[in-house]
């Protein structure tokens, strides 16, 4: 039995959309909020290796400078939060022996009972050829996050607004990422929508179930 109703899971994911308008004088509550942060902590990544960071900008300065590197869109600063989604620019096996050791403290075992493991992560991710384009596997990983809080917020009725649309080395400069190791990739803004905002009337558009799933 779903621990959350079908149709309610459904309901809630034909209720999000693309909020390009926030109401500014609402905001969202602290205990919320922890919920959202641990759907980005708690999603799914390759390996489990996480590469990635989130930086929640609430410093309205800092928010009107990166507002001016996103083609001045107004969720930027109109929001109640807003969160800058970070990949590792690079992969080396200091993370996986930090992953490694996470793992062994959580599962109550020795490191080198995960040998076989980390080896493998090695071997694949830094002296395999997938190591020639790891950023591209870091900002997929990151991807999985923004869909998590995507859904959890929509589960929340918290509205979120994507955001690819923006300078990314703007945001690394501004957010003091430049040589960091870390990344720009893409923002999500989080909020209420305001009540003039055109677009939460639109109907969805989605191509039909038969023309995108298909069974074998």
């Amino acid at each position: 039995m779903s621990a959350v109703d079908n149709e309610i899971i459904h309901k809630q994911l034909n209720w999000r959309y693309a909020c390009k308008k926030f109401d500014p004088t609402k905001l969202i509550r602290e205990q919320d909020w922890n919920i959202l942060t641990e759907s980005l902590r708690l999603s799914a990544s390759s390996y489990g290796l996480q590469p990635w960071k989130f930086i929640v900008v609430q410093n309205p300065e800092i928010r009107k400078q990166l507002q001016d590197q996103s083609y001045g869109q107004t969720p930027v600063t109109e929001a109640s939060h807003f969160v800058v989604l970070t990949y590792k620019e690079t992969l080396d096996e200091a993370h996986i022996d930090r992953h490694v050791a996470e793992a062994a403290k959580s599962r109550g075992v020795e490191a080198a009972t995960l040998a076989g493991y980390r080896n493998l992560m090695v071997g694949d991710l830094i002296k395999g050829p997938r190591f020639e384009t790891i950023k591209w596997w870091a900002q997929r990983q990151v991807y999985i996050a923004m869909g998590s809080i995507l859904t959890t917020a929509a589960m929340m009725e918290i509205d979120t607004l994507p955001m690819e649309g923006l300078n990314a080395a703007g945001y690394d400069k501004i957010l003091g990422l430049e040589g960091s190791g870390w990344k720009t990739l893409a923002a999500v803004a989080c909020g209420y929508r305001a009540v003039d905002d055109k677009y939460q009337h639109a109907k969805k558009v989605r191509f039909s179930a038969a023309d995108v799933i298909e069974y074998k």
